[in-house]
């Protein structure tokens, strides 16, 4: 374990917070016509309603850049250089799926890219648990929702033919 002075650590939590939220922000701004988009799709009664997922995801970023936080205060970029690369892989297909499903409607892409970004964040989180069991947790409930979008994006889509 490297030891980080206070502030480099403080410092490197807020970079962590600004990638992390940066990807946010992209994913973001594809789905800037989300809302009024969710509500013409016919969704499964079991569907969160769209209110839902803001806060949500709020809170999911914060959580994962925490996690990646932990991951390089422990080994440094150098000593983690596999999880964190996941880390930014993950990120990258986490704001694809929202071009792919808000930004351009394609359901079924956006399906494929989703069992994919799934994938990643298991792997993510099987290598950040080797670096930090706190890591490992703090994406368990990353891999539980974007589970349940799995299973939404694909009803959804299935659902809605003419629009995805």
């Amino acid at each position: 374990m490297s030891v980080l002075s206070v502030p480099r650590q403080f410092a490197g939590l807020l970079l962590w917070l600004l990638l992390t939220l940066v990807a946010a922000a992209l994913g973001a701004w594809a789905s800037i016509e989300a809302g009024s988009f969710y509500l013409q799709l016919e969704r499964p009664a079991w569907a969160p309603p769209g209110s839902v997922f803001s806060p949500v995801w709020t809170t999911l970023f914060v959580l994962m850049a925490i996690a990646a936080w932990l991951v390089w205060r422990t080994n440094g970029v150098a000593g983690a250089r596999v999880a964190l690369s996941l880390y930014f892989v993950q990120l990258v297909f986490n704001v694809l799926w929202s071009w792919l499903f808000f930004g351009w409607h394609l359901g079924g892409w956006a399906f494929a890219e989703v069992l994919l970004l799934w994938g990643l964040i298991l792997a993510t989180l099987v290598a950040f648990w080797h670096t930090s069991h706190l890591a490992g947790v703090l994406l368990v409930p990353y891999l539980l929702w974007v589970g349940f979008a799995v299973i939404l994006n694909y009803t959804v889509w299935q659902l809605n033919p003419a629009l995805l």
